[in-house]
């Protein structure tokens, strides 16, 4: 990742304020970047769009 590449990262409107087991998630030039919402310094998944759309696909598939 490009670390002058300012990302705005956003929780899903499901989260609840209690916290809890949720992702953020944060659109950049050339990937989507996951992350824990509870350690923010931690660990950044990138994914290419193609497996992002894919992953939402599968997760929103009934």
């Amino acid at each position: 990742m490009n670390n002058a590449e300012p990302l705005a990262w956003f929780k899903s409107s499901y989260s609840g304020a209690e916290g809890g087991d949720c992702i953020e998630v944060a659109a950049g030039a050339g990937a989507v970047h996951v992350r824990d919402s509870k350690v923010t310094a931690g660990p950044v998944l990138h994914l290419s769009r193609d497996a992002w759309a894919g992953f939402v696909g599968l997760a929103t598939a009934k």
